[in-house]
């Protein structure tokens, strides 16, 4: 009798280790998920949400509002996630947008950030492409004029290089001096609804 208790109890905690051996590993998933994106490989966006936990909001395409403006990428969702590492990342199908980390900024920061991970929907990885793709939407939809630039410039300038993204002050020139050379061929288009969609 003592025996079948003690094997019993042994029982108990072997199943409850593994319960939480199981919680820890899926918990390190959605960790690893909060801090990296990728714009080439991921998970699907309703397993994004399930290891992002309680605070992430999903928000379908043509219901995002960025500081009154409505923005869309194509049939894309985007996350509001308030733990992720960064201002904004991408996975494919989907983009992430940190809600605590957004706040302050100006609204061509915002944009910017925005449709940046819009880019690498269509461009692939490359950071200077999604940059690039984010000022001609600006300028054809109105939202970038010298000033966003002048802000874009402002919060770019102090980021540091990375593996992926060249340093912020060389990111700032290029993405000037394509600003002037698209500004004067790419005007805005006021027939056409104010959102971020791919380039026609």
């Amino acid at each position: 009798m003592g025996d079948g208790r003690a094997i019993y109890g042994l029982r108990r905690v072997c199943a409850l280790a593994s319960v939480l051996c199981v919680a820890l590993a899926t918990d390190g998933r959605a960790q690893e998920r909060v801090s990296e994106s990728s714009t080439t490989s991921g998970p699907s966006v309703q397993t994004y949400m399930m290891e992002a936990g309680a605070d992430a909001k999903l928000v379908g395409h043509g219901m995002l509002k960025i500081d009154g403006k409505s923005v869309n990428c194509g049939t894309r969702p985007t996350v509001l996630n308030p733990n992720f590492n960064s201002w904004a990342g991408a996975f494919p199908g989907f983009m992430i947008l940190n809600t605590k980390k957004l706040d302050g900024l100006s609204t061509p920061v915002k944009l910017y950030l925005y449709s940046h991970e819009c880019g690498h929907q269509f461009v692939g990885a490359d950071e200077v492409k999604a940059d690039f793709f984010a000022v001609r939407r600006g300028i054809k939809l109105g939202w970038l004029n010298a000033q966003g630039m002048k802000d874009i410039c402002t919060f770019i300038s102090k980021l540091k290089a990375t593996a992926v993204h060249p340093p912020g002050p060389a990111r700032c020139e290029m993405m000037r001096k394509y600003y002037r050379q698209t500004a004067t061929t790419n005007a805005p288009s006021s027939s056409k609804a104010q959102t971020l969609g791919p380039a026609e």
